[in-house]
């Protein structure tokens, strides 16, 4: 039995002894060899490998789904990123192609459905997957697609450091053990901050896409059928996600997706009934590209945005955005959505945020007498007092909160008053996570229907909308 341990003395260090590493090669599992995790702080986690060998570089970030581990890798949004998990075993359902979120094309360059993100870390990784649709283990499927990742990681320990010292740049490696080594290493890599990631993960052609393209390993679950084809939508891919895509489809939108820099004279010549403005990574700032064609559109054509679609729409409106201590990522994120006055639970995958009184001056009236914004900027004061706030915007007028984040109070979600545009700071298509906020599909279809309440939805019948039961 060959142990791959005997190289150097850092290597010795960061391996378990001769007897564990026979132990865990007698299992399913196998031994990999010896990994490192190191923040820019110096803080430092040994374990093993249990993806592809190299060095990775990026933002350690956290994800709090207890499931989707598959649709978290392949979300362009993390591009740039080293994503921790939190629950502690990953992979004991394997994978399904079927599943992917990356619907990037495929170039030259990078082939389709690669994933974005720079690595993985994990407390505990599961080779032998037990799942009748699955075709893949995960460690098999990082190590096919070159993602570097660690496993035996104290995953509680690493996101509680992360929650109190804030996200920050960590390196990956199963090939360098020292420390100095690894510092200069880390050094030498790109700040998120500042990085337009976004031109990593869009397309670089507009393409169609149809009820055809919609994933016919999964038609078992997907209940009701699409809606026939009513809304020419034009969608920015700005590292859009598959499931976003099937979510506009199956709501009735002839979709045409189109590169994240597009022209908007060229959206606008399309005469389409509507622009989506998808998700995608990094920070809202550097894409100034997208931004600015927002603001020429806002006005002219219904627009919906989520996620860095929201940011968008919010940049073009004059705001100013915050990086956010260590972000919201996961599928129970709860949100109050002002309007309706009932709770969602989220899937959320962002790191920056909106500041909301960058918006404008509070309008009193609109705003139950409320003249100034709360000192703390804690938006849950709106939430406790029941009233969706409106500000005065220098470009586009009225613009109202519609969304806060209940567990810290930031900015989820906003509707332009005199302006057809609204947008959403969380991911509404459940891939993965819960079904609570499908209800903005059919929203944005009332929108280009030139409904005024467009956003007054019952959200329990919409996400029941077209299903049927034997009691019926």
């Amino acid at each position: 039995m060959e142990l791959r341990t005997t190289v150097g003395i850092e290597t010795r260090k960061a391996a378990p002894s001769e007897l564990a590493q026979q132990m865990i090669q007698r299992t399913s599992k196998g031994y990999s060899g010896p990994a490192i995790l190191m923040l820019e702080d110096g803080t430092v986690f040994y374990g093993r490998s249990c993806g592809a060998p190299g060095t990775a570089t990026g933002e350690v970030c956290f994800n709090t789904s207890l499931e989707g581990y598959f649709e978290v890798l392949t979300d362009p949004s993390y591009a740039g990123q080293i994503v921790t998990m939190t629950y502690p075993q990953i992979g004991n359902y394997g994978i399904d192609p079927d599943d992917v979120q990356s619907a990037y094309p495929g170039s030259a360059a990078r082939g389709a459905s690669t994933p974005a993100l720079r690595g993985m870390v994990v407390h505990d990784m599961c080779a032998a997957p037990s799942n009748w649709r699955s075709s893949i283990s995960v460690p098999a499927y990082l190590r096919q697609q070159g993602i570097v990742a660690i496993e035996g990681v104290d995953t509680r320990a690493l996101v509680r450091h992360l929650r109190d010292h804030g996200a920050q740049k960590g390196i990956i490696s199963t090939e360098a053990f020292a420390l100095a080594e690894l510092s200069l290493l880390l050094d030498a890599a790109p700040s998120l901050v500042g990085d337009n990631l976004v031109r990593t993960v869009s397309c670089t052609a507009p393409h169609p896409y149809t009820a055809a393209d919609l994933p016919a390993g999964r038609a078992f679950a997907s209940v009701p059928a699409p809606a026939q084809p009513r809304y020419r939508v034009v969608a920015y891919d700005c590292g859009i996600k598959r499931g976003i895509l099937e979510g506009l489809v199956r709501a009735g939108c002839d979709l045409t997706v189109v590169p994240w820099d597009t022209p908007a004279e060229d959206v606008l010549a399309a005469e389409p009934d509507g622009v989506f403005l998808s998700n995608g990574p990094g920070d809202p700032d550097a894409v100034e590209e997208t931004y600015t064609q927002v603001e020429r559109l806002i006005g002219r054509v219904p627009l919906f945005g989520i996620c860095l679609g929201h940011q968008m729409i919010c940049l073009a409106c004059g705001a100013e955005m915050e990086k956010l201590k260590f972000g919201h990522r996961g599928g129970n994120q709860p949100v109050m959505n002002l309007i309706s006055r009932r709770v969602e639970i989220t899937a959320q995958n962002h790191g920056f945020g909106l500041v909301f009184p960058s918006l404008g001056a509070l309008v009193p009236e609109l705003s139950g007498g409320v003249a100034e914004h709360p000192v703390d900027g804690d938006l849950r004061f709106w939430v406790e007092r029941g009233i969706a706030p409106v500000v005065d915007n220098g470009r586009f007028g009225r613009i109202r909160l519609t969304h806060v984040n209940l567990n810290d109070g930031t900015a989820e979600g906003i509707q332009l008053l005199d302006q057809p545009a609204f947008s959403v700071q969380y991911h509404p298509e459940a891939a993965p996570g819960p079904t609570d906020a499908h209800y903005l599909f059919t929203a944005f279809t009332r929108l280009m229907d030139g409904e005024s309440g467009y956003l007054d939805i019952d959200i329990a019948k919409d996400r029941l909308s077209g299903w049927s039961f034997a009691s019926e």
